[in-house]
């Protein structure tokens, strides 16, 4: 009787187990844009919203990124935010295209020698946004070119990402002012 209800608990717990994986959801892999043309990519960003990080657990307010073309070749990176204490966070970096055929694909340091990725996942027609992830998922920033993207493109972009496998109610708006 004994082994009898432990095979009854191996076998019922086996079966929660597979219900519970085939319960969880799939998501292709991370798809970058077709292309990004660095020229027009380069300049002011302003972060609109992003999954919570280490990187910026103290920027309270004006998160920016400005990117700028080196003479190697490379991307200048410098981060901007304003502290909780009012005093002004910088952080600058070097990114480098990691695939020239799309450039929508990009390592950035901040410490070298590590590398992130930095892969460009949705982009306006006009480069007025920009949507930045990596393969993991873990990441996630909207970026825009004014302090704040209007109600209905914000919308759709947290549409594409859902569809997309994100989880848009980790995003916390980043306050501008």
């Amino acid at each position: 009787m004994k082994v009898w209800r432990v095979g009854a608990v191996w076998v019922g717990t086996m079966v929660l187990a597979v219900v519970a994986l085939h319960a969880q959801p799939e998501h292709a892999a991370v798809k970058t844009v077709a292309h990004v043309d660095l020229e027009r990519y380069v300049g002011k960003w302003y972060e609109v919203a992003r999954y919570p990080n280490r990187f910026e657990r103290d920027c309270a307010r004006n998160v920016t990124a400005e990117y700028a073309k080196r003479a190697d070749g490379d991307i200048s990176v410098l981060n901007e935010c304003v502290k909780a204490d009012g005093g002004v966070k910088r952080s600058q970096g070097r990114a480098k295209v990691v695939d020239k055929t799309s450039n929508a694909k990009l390592k950035v340091t901040f410490f070298w020698p590590f590398y992130g990725d930095y892969w460009v996942i949705d982009l306006g027609e006009h480069y007025e946004y920009a949507v930045v992830s990596e393969p993991s998922r873990k990441y996630l920033w909207i970026l825009s070119r004014t302090p704040a993207l209007d109600a209905g493109t914000y919308a759709a972009i947290e549409g594409r990402l859902r569809e997309s496998g994100y989880d848009v109610g980790r995003l916390v708006k980043t306050e501008q002012r």
